[in-house]
């Protein structure tokens, strides 16, 4: 099947929500190469009757090592975790559709851009203080917002992945400057969306350039800070979250995917992907390994029941991740320990 013919019948296919049968205490090997991970579905060690979680959106890791989950759940959008798991502190900004989280460390100044799908998107500090919050007037505006990014020169970039698909571009003061990308339901047409999820700024090459999700086209598209498109990588049976940069790898949670023999677009089917600084697929914890033939990627597979629909993966500083989940069943984040 060629991407043509798969683009006619994508689709959201009825869910498919697995759970796992192995035991509790069985340990669970998941991904491939120099990327392998033990999986560890109890590292929360948070009362999740006082602390609920809905959808575990996204997750950061802040420079003195903790780890900030955000959930859609109004009473407690943020939750502080250690990386041992324990629960430190939570707060909230009253948000029913939070959803994107942003970290920003400059000059030493630690702070968040937490994104609202109904169009709220504010910068705190680390306590939960807003700092700032962009305007929400005006023609050129994004109307579902689902992640930001921080440029160099502290320039916002939102990607309307809910709404317009374009990318607004934003001063450091918050005025607004152009937006780029915008919306296309042709199977090729690189640098167009069809559900702009997530963004990140990819600082791994010459220049910074800005990585975007394509969910729908199984794509991450690169731009210079412009808006000008650079490159685009197809990833079949990734429908991906957002891009998150760690030392020569991009990380992604899967959110859905392929099933044996069909195609389409399925819940149910999460794992995480790594991509090497090639745009090389080198590990997908939760599938089958990755497979190239004649230099084209095949199409990833979910193998077995660790994940049910990854929203996000946050990488801390000894190269763990820890898998945020959408849709499976309010499961707090699992830790997936490098081996």
């Amino acid at each position: 099947m060629n991407r043509r013919q798969w683009m006619k019948t994508a689709g959201l296919a009825a869910p498919l929500i697995l759970t796992s049968q192995k035991s509790a205490d069985e340990p669970v090997i998941l991904g491939h190469g120099d990327f392998k991970y033990r999986l560890n579905k109890n590292w929360s060690q948070a009362d999740h009757t006082k602390v609920p979680v809905k959808n575990c959106h996204e997750m950061i890791h802040s420079a003195d090592g903790r780890l900030f989950l955000l959930t859609d759940v109004k009473k407690n959008n943020l939750l502080i975790y250690e990386k041992s798991g324990i629960l430190t502190d939570s707060w909230t900004l009253g948000m029913r559709g939070a959803h994107g989280l942003t970290y920003d460390n400059r000059d030493g100044e630690e702070s968040l851009w937490v994104t609202d799908t109904g169009g709220k998107i504010v910068k705190t500090d680390l306590e939960g203080k807003v700092l700032q919050t962009l305007p929400r007037k005006g023609k050129e505006v994004p109307t579902n917002p689902t992640e930001t990014c921080i440029g160099p020169d502290g320039s916002i970039y939102v990607i309307d992945g809910y709404g317009t698909q374009y990318i607004y571009k934003y001063s450091a003061d918050g005025t607004y400057l152009k937006r780029f990308g915008g919306k296309s339901t042709q199977p090729v047409n690189q640098g167009k969306f069809i559900q702009a999820h997530g963004i990140a700024l990819d600082t791994r090459g010459a220049e910074p350039l800005l990585v975007c999700t394509a969910r729908i086209r199984n794509e991450f598209c690169w731009f210079d800070l412009e808006g000008n498109h650079v490159k685009t990588v197809y990833l079949p049976g990734a429908y991906m979250s957002r891009p998150v940069i760690k030392g020569d790898e991009l990380y992604s949670g899967i959110c859905f995917g392929f099933k044996k023999n069909d195609y389409r677009m399925w819940q149910g089917q999460g794992f995480v992907m790594i991509l090497d600084k090639n745009d090389r697929v080198i590990s997908c914890p939760g599938a089958a390994a990755p497979e190239y033939k004649q230099g084209q990627l095949q199409a990833m597979m979910k193998q077995d029941d660790a994940f049910n629909n990854v929203h996000d993966v946050c990488v801390d500083d000894e190269g763990d991740l820890y898998a945020c989940q959408w849709n499976s069943g309010r499961v707090p984040p699992y830790k997936l320990e490098r081996i």
